[in-house]
């Protein structure tokens, strides 16, 4: 296992860190609905990829409180982003699903953001090209650990 703390490795692990800070900072400014917050957004995205849950589940999955959750929850419901239903097992619980309006919302932003990213990747050769390519699975799966 590499020792990323020093040489090359501690080079390459600063550089990545300060590349994608700046380019998550550029995308959060191709909003399409300035009105959500980040965290609102992140939340939609996450019920997008990972379908309903209840809100104690999604506080884990974004790294929240859960009271912070029920707050947002309750934001996006007001705005007619999500919807609470019955918990199919457990009468004390909710079920969190997005709806139509935030699908749609969710579209428009994955559109934006991409035609963004693709007029970014307009500037790169083949061989750039094919390194991020190649480096995207990657970079997701860092994403996700």
């Amino acid at each position: 296992m590499p020792d990323f703390s020093q040489g090359d490795d501690a080079v390459a692990v600063n550089a990545l860190r300060s590349a994608v800070m700046r380019l998550s900072r550029r995308l959060k400014h191709q909003r399409v609905d300035e009105s959500l917050s980040p965290t609102e957004m992140s939340v939609l995205g996450t019920l997008a990829r990972c379908g309903r849950a209840t809100p104690g589940e999604l506080a884990r999955k974004e790294h929240v409180q859960p009271p912070s959750m029920t707050r947002i929850v309750a934001l996006l419901e007001s705005k007619g982003l999500v919807r609470l239903e019955p918990h199919p097992d457990d009468r004390r619980q909710k079920v969190v699903t997005q709806t139509e309006q935030a699908e749609a919302m969710l579209e428009e932003s994955r559109r934006k953001r991409n035609a963004f990213l693709a007029s970014l990747a307009e500037g790169l050769d083949e061989d750039e090209w094919a390194k991020l390519r190649a480096a995207a699975p990657v970079l997701e799966k860092l994403a996700h650990v």
